[in-house]
């Protein structure tokens, strides 16, 4: 199932953001493309409020596709939380789209089954770890990474901002005695 693609101006531009549902599994959440439209949207007017229009593209998975992406694209057997896969290369001058046109950000892939997993684990809502892990994609999109520890600091402050913002308790908090659990996921 694929939800319509939503366009809304966010700080005097149009962001198009299309979410796809293949794992039915997200239904049990209900309000997955709405959590989805808000954090991506929150996201891009924190960290990228200089983009003209652009579009993103999410889609709502399962372990058995994020194990398969996983698997092609880092060499890694396993499933995972979230993808991000960046259609721009924001370190290099990125190219004015035509115009009219919007600017493809590129594609966050995520994984029900381990997401749901992560949140029971770390007593969190799956509802705000799934907004948690679309700002992070989202960031990947625009250029934030986390392989250097100041760049991660820098992308945890942003998420943290950014989730403070749309009413959700920093991701990284320590929850008796589970301290950076939230890191671990995420970076691990």
């Amino acid at each position: 199932m694929t939800a319509p693609a939503t366009r809304r101006p966010s700080r005097q531009r149009t962001v198009t953001i299309d979410v796809a549902e293949p794992s039915e599994a997200w239904q049990a959440l209900g309000d997955a493309p709405a959590i989805c439209h808000g954090a991506a949207l929150a996201a891009l007017d924190a960290a990228a409020a200089t983009l003209g229009d652009s579009e993103i593209s999410i889609v709502l998975g399962d372990d058995v596709l994020l194990r398969q992406l996983n698997h092609h694209w880092r060499d890694k057997d396993s499933p995972t939380n979230v993808l991000s896969f960046p259609a721009q290369d924001f370190a290099a001058v990125v190219p004015a789209p035509p115009a009219g046109a919007a600017l493809p950000l590129g594609d966050v892939i995520l994984a029900y089954e381990t997401i749901a997993r992560e949140a029971a684990e770390q007593r969190k809502q799956i509802g705000d770890h799934l907004a948690h892990l679309v700002v992070h994609g989202v960031l990947h999109l625009v250029g934030f990474d986390h392989e250097a520890p100041e760049a991660a600091e820098r992308m945890e402050r942003l998420e943290r901002d950014v989730l403070a913002g749309i009413g959700i308790a920093d991701p990284y908090r320590e929850l008796d005695g589970q301290s950076d659990a939230a890191a671990e996921t995420i970076h691990g």
